[in-house]
């Protein structure tokens, strides 16, 4: 619908983009730009926001998450005993941010994922979801290697960082 609407690609990380476009008052050529013929993509991420909000606070399923026992057994070798919630409470809070394991999954995760999202030039849905469906190379390639690198992270580096102290 986009693309037949007027040629244009879906995705949540120009958003970001379009806020620092709206926000800053810079002279950075990259933020010069008409970010006012992108507020439809403003609008999508603020529902996503809103929609979030609503599924957790007003949808929220107050039973504990049932995970395989298998899982369970696996994770409570890394230290990660409470799997009531869809995040792990012993591994993504406060307390543990400051930690090594912490600065880890937390702040250089977000660092890399960040990067790695404009090295890309999009996200995983802008890629999956838009490029694939119109046939882009790049897409393919990027899709491609962002689930390589999930792969590699859940199977072979996360485990090593949850058994940091």
């Amino acid at each position: 619908m986009l693309l037949i609407i007027g040629n244009k690609s879906f995705g949540i990380s120009s958003s970001l983009r379009h806020i620092c476009a709206a926000c800053i008052p810079a002279n950075i050529p990259f933020f010069k730009y008409e970010w006012k013929k992108e507020i439809w993509n403003l609008f999508f991420v603020g529902g996503i926001l809103l929609g979030g909000f609503v599924a957790t606070d007003l949808l929220a399923n107050p039973q504990p998450v049932q995970i395989n026992q298998a899982l369970a057994t696996e994770l409570a070798q890394y230290g990660i005993a409470n799997t009531n919630s869809l995040v792990p409470v012993d591994v993504i809070n406060w307390s543990t941010l400051f930690t090594l394991k912490g600065i880890l999954i937390i702040v250089v995760g977000g660092v890399l994922i960040g990067f790695g999202t404009r090295y890309a030039g999009g996200c995983t849905s802008g890629h999956a979801i838009m490029g694939l469906s119109t046939l882009q190379l790049p897409s393919l390639i990027a899709t491609c290697c962002f689930m390589l690198g999930g792969f590699i992270m859940a199977n072979l580096i996360l485990p090593f960082i949850l058994q940091l102290p």
